[in-house]
């Protein structure tokens, strides 16, 4: 084959990826500012949609809910991957392949199991309702695994003879960690909160089987589904999409002009 031939070839495929990847949700967008979402030719715009997610008091509350099992899932499961990441690459102990092997074993569990089994272990051993609380706790336990993984692929490049070369000079543990290995291991630390907020924001049904009546925005969402797609889904949907995308062209951003760095080394 010509190497002209070969190489438009491979841009129609990437043309093709791109397409398949982001015209469902260019497609969410358009819907989202029309006034008939169900055949939205020929165009008709409107905000109308969007006017009406700010005055239901139903999505305010779930998007409230949403973002604290999001942040409180972020912060507990990016700790819990840090110090396991941490202690199994620093100290390589006996045994340390199989607790790898634990943290990463919610990843082959289903959500609606994990949803049930933290419920009945919740209300059953520790006396916890059904609350955001618990909502918590059961998404941490799912997405500790993901930030796990963030975590432990940066730490794995690692020159633990930094922290030893402090301590050699007179740092305290908490010392060396504060003022050695956590300026340089902050982004897989910030990697891993963002995927377990994304996953925990996200979630339906771990978060649907802990909270009880409590709203958030995927069981609003999925509840609106019996009485078919309204429009203010294609709004929210619209709305997520774009704050994803503002995040995702912010770090870029910070990234580019040196702000943020991705690496150990200067």
């Amino acid at each position: 084959m010509p190497k002209n031939l070969s190489f438009y070839m491979q841009i129609i495929v990437l043309l093709a990826l791109y397409a398949f990847l982001y015209l469902p949700i260019l497609y969410i967008v358009y819907a989202s500012v029309q006034v008939d979402a169900i055949w939205p030719f020929p165009p008709d715009f409107t905000g109308e949609h969007f006017v009406s997610i700010w005055r239901n008091s139903d999505y305010i509350a779930g998007f409230k809910n949403s973002l604290i099992i999001g942040v409180g899932t972020g912060i507990i499961s990016s700790l819990l991957a840090t110090m396991a990441a941490i202690g199994i690459l620093k100290y390589r102990v006996r045994g340390s392949k199989f607790i790898a092997g634990l943290f990463l074993s919610p990843l082959f569990i289903a959500h609606i199991l994990i949803g049930i089994s933290s419920l009945m272990f919740n209300k059953t051993l520790l006396g916890l309702p059904g609350n955001i609380f618990s909502a918590i706790i059961a998404n941490a336990t799912y997405a500790t695994a993901f930030a796990f993984l963030v975590v432990i692929a940066q730490l794995a490049r690692y020159d633990w003879r930094l922290d030893e070369a402090a301590m050699v000079f007179g740092a305290t543990p908490g010392q060396t960690f504060r003022e050695i290995t956590l300026p340089l291991v902050w982004p897989a630390i910030f990697g891993a909160f963002i995927v377990s907020f994304l996953l925990a924001f996200n979630n339906l049904e771990i978060s649907f089987y802990n909270l009880g009546a409590t709203p958030t925005l995927p069981t609003l969402a999925w509840g609106s589904l019996r009485n078919g797609i309204s429009q203010e889904l294609y709004a929210l949907a619209a709305l997520i999409n774009a704050a994803v995308f503002a995040f995702l062209g912010s770090l870029y951003v910070l990234l580019r002009l040196g702000v943020i760095r991705l690496s150990f080394k200067d």
